[in-house]
């Protein structure tokens, strides 16, 4: 451990991913003096080095493997996780092996080590909001088993913190952008992005049933500098001895329906581009899906607390991206 806070070391689990590779460019640019190590398996990921970090082969199941890898590390964010619904639904094994067990060697390295650590946790764990604004403290029901694998993450960080280490449990809502790693795009196919991609290659945007169906929508740079900013909160409760749980909402003032948001790429693609893609209302494949109308989030903790605020907003990114 660091506790006078020089060359502290960070470990990013699921580095090589969508979310790991842009919260670690945000640890070489705004701590270039913080040690990094980068790990992931590639089961999606695929970024092999981030600037100067190279990203080494370890899969958060082999507990000794990780243990070794994680062996110095005075902060971990444990970003690996096999995070799509329908990957969760199809592979339940590797789910389990990965979402619960993969988390509990985490959290039981910090538990034996004192290690601070930083947790995503996802609005899946709440299923159908039952009350507005959502906080960290709303009711957990999840609707899928990506939702049930993060609520036991969750409860067992929870069990394990007690008097050993602190913890930051985040409360992420549904990410949407991209960044560039040497000049490569990284993305992922959630629903703005999946609009965005269907606009640039002049496809019909297709929307799933009903369409009002509202999420909550936060950009990944903007999720990216909130754990840079837990990480700095993390330092300075290691140097004071805290232990126990602290947690985080992670979302925006946007939440407007998927409806919505097809039309807004429509509209700005016929503004940018001249294009004219339809919008196409379609079966929806997955039933079980959260179908409120509206997803106000309260982030108000996460603004007093770790001086965090949304910087992007969806149709400036829309924008951007149509432009290129």
């Amino acid at each position: 451990m660091n506790p006078d806070h020089e060359a502290p070391t960070i470990a990013v689990t699921g580095a090589a991913g969508y979310i790991g590779s842009c919260v670690v460019t945000h640890l070489r640019n705004d701590h270039p003096d913080w040690h990094v190590t980068a790990l992931d398996n590639f089961y999606l990921g695929d970024v092999r080095s981030i600037g100067d970090v190279t990203v080494e082969h370890v899969d958060v199941r082999n507990r000794d493997r990780l243990e070794h890898a994680l062996d110095g590390a005075d902060i971990v964010m444990h970003l690996a996780a096999l995070s799509g619904v329908p990957d969760c639904e199809n592979r339940k094994d590797l789910a389990y092996e990965v979402n619960v067990q993969g988390t509990e060697n985490v959290a039981w390295y910090c538990r034996k080590t004192g290690t601070g650590l930083v947790f995503p946790f996802s609005m899946a764990t709440i299923g159908d909001p039952v009350e507005f604004p959502i906080t960290v403290d709303h009711p957990r029901d999840p609707l899928n088993w990506y939702g049930r694998s993060k609520l036991l993450n969750e409860r067992a960080i929870e069990e394990l913190v007690d008097g050993a280490f602190p913890a930051h449990l985040f409360l992420k809502s549904n990410l949407y952008g991209d960044h560039e790693i040497d000049g490569e795009r990284i993305s992922k196919g959630t629903v703005t992005n999946f609009f965005i991609d269907r606009a640039l290659a002049d496809e019909t945007i297709t929307v799933h049933e009903p369409g009002t169906q509202s999420r909550n929508y936060i950009h990944v740079e903007d999720v990216a500098r909130a754990y840079v900013r837990s990480a700095e909160r993390l330092f300075d409760q290691l140097a004071a001895g805290e232990t126990g749980v602290e947690k985080y909402e992670l979302a925006s003032d946007e939440d407007p329906s998927v409806m919505e948001i097809a039309e807004l790429v429509a509209r700005v693609a016929r503004e940018e581009r001249g294009a004219d893609p339809d919008v196409e209302l379609i079966e929806n494949p997955r039933a079980s899906e959260t179908l409120v109308d509206r997803f106000p989030v309260d982030t108000t903790r996460t603004h007093d607390v770790l001086g965090w605020s949304v910087e992007r907003s969806l149709e400036d990114t829309v924008r951007e991206r149509l432009r290129q």
